[in-house]
């Protein structure tokens, strides 16, 4: 009896820990089941994330510049960008001129200035990468100061006008230039002179204060979001590019003001929402332009001018 019961006991214990070890098993092979199905979760969050970086980094670097000056979202106002040379306003943070570096120096002269004695020298001045047009009111050390530090093919010019917010009053790129109704006829012989443009005298959505309204390059332009169809077309027409109806700095009319912008690179106020970027990067060709090309041509056609 002893030995059997022994037995028993021992067939009791192997049944015992046959039971406990196919107990363990299961749980481990549940969590192993588990843990494959967290790292495949996880393997799919990381590729989601992976994809977001990657929308994110093309984002980041392949749209506009969003930046203030002394925190105003009015970048326009205090910035002049061409294809030749970026004027800044003097006296503002050195976040801000390092944000124009950053995309600029290897390419344009990036040039602190004044206007009259303001730093208003986006509203105040006209240009592209042909000439600069500057108000009376501006001092002659300023208008050596601009003479001495863009390039030498830029003609800088002092216009006696009585309408002095030249930037609010015209709006061009490097081929046609669109000017308030009121400006004199000289000055509107100077704009096409000094720039080398054709001048058209043309509202926006009802607005005369046409380099107020719209931000115009060689590729495309945004005019004011009240814009009629019929006036997007005819606006096409005359200035040989695509245009969108538009805002900057979330729902800002005002899209001179609220940014800059040349054929590769655009700059705009830090409320400019991420739909409103899309435009801009959209209707600039952004993605598409190249900067060392673009300089490229614009020297072999100084070339073929001076030659």
């Amino acid at each position: 009896m002893r030995r059997q019961w022994v037995f028993l006991s021992y067939s009791s214990l192997w049944l015992y820990e046959s039971l406990w070890r196919s107990i363990d098993e299961y749980r481990i092979a549940n969590r192993i089941d588990t843990m494959t199905h967290h790292i495949h979760l996880i393997h799919l969050r990381l590729t989601s994330i992976q994809v977001d970086r990657a929308k994110f980094i093309a984002f980041i670097f392949l749209m506009a510049t969003r930046l203030q000056f002394e925190n105003n979202c009015e970048v326009g106002v205090f910035s002049k960008l061409t294809n030749a040379y970026c004027l800044v306003a003097i006296g503002g943070s050195e976040n801000f001129y390092s944000a124009f570096e950053s995309e600029l120096a290897d390419v344009i002269p990036i040039v602190k200035t004044s206007l009259g004695g303001t730093r208003i020298i986006g509203r105040l001045c006209a240009g592209n990468k042909n000439g600069l047009l500057v108000p009376h009111t501006t001092t002659d050390q300023e208008l050596q100061h601009l003479r001495n530090s863009l390039p030498d093919a830029v003609v800088v010019q002092r216009i006696e006008e009585r309408l002095s917010a030249l930037g609010n009053c015209i709006a061009c790129n490097d081929h046609v230039a669109l000017a308030h109704t009121d400006l004199d006829k000289e000055t509107e012989e100077i704009i096409a002179d000094v720039l080398g443009v054709e001048v058209f005298r043309q509202t926006i959505a009802g607005n005369i204060l046409v380099g107020s309204y719209c931000a115009l390059s060689n590729r495309g332009g945004i005019v004011h979001p009240h814009t009629s169809v019929e006036d997007l077309d005819e606006l096409s027409t005359l200035l040989q590019v695509p245009l969108v109806a538009g805002t900057v700095n979330r729902g800002s009319e005002v899209i001179g003001a609220g940014m800059t912008v040349n054929d590769w690179t655009a700059f705009c106020g830090s409320d400019t929402t991420a739909t409103e970027l899309s435009v801009i990067d959209s209707i600039f060709k952004l993605r598409e332009a190249q900067p060392s090309s673009i300089v490229d041509e614009m020297r072999k056609s100084l070339i073929d001018t001076y030659v």
